[in-house]
């Protein structure tokens, strides 16, 4: 977001459907009378026929922007994540899921 605040959501799986729902989650922050533009990488979700129909509805607020294939360097959020492993993660055991995603949380909210 333009403020530096993160969106996050966390769901068990990632598809259209719940892709849809972050992009809800998203537009709810836009501020009024801007148009939201989202750089996304080219997960097969982000390119989901059942999308389709929802974005043409929103494309006057929402657009989405996508970063050429095999192209690493240029999506920030690989370092962000390279990061959160060095910090959070890297040599430590997690016996639950729940433990791992209140690690990461907590290092994205220290951020």
């Amino acid at each position: 977001m333009e403020d530096g605040r993160l969106t996050t959501r966390i769901s068990q799986k990632f598809n259209a459907s719940t892709f849809q729902l972050f992009l809800q989650q998203l537009l709810r922050h836009r501020r009024s009378g801007r148009k939201l533009f989202v750089v996304l990488d080219n997960a097969s979700w982000h390119h989901a026929r059942a999308l389709r129909p929802w974005l043409h509805d929103h494309r006057r607020i929402l657009r989405l922007d996508f970063l050429p294939p095999y192209s690493p360097e240029l999506n920030s959020v690989e370092r962000v994540w390279k990061l959160t492993r060095r910090l959070c993660t890297h040599n430590r055991y997690f016996p639950v899921l729940e433990e791992l995603v209140q690690t990461v949380c907590d290092q994205f909210a220290r951020w």
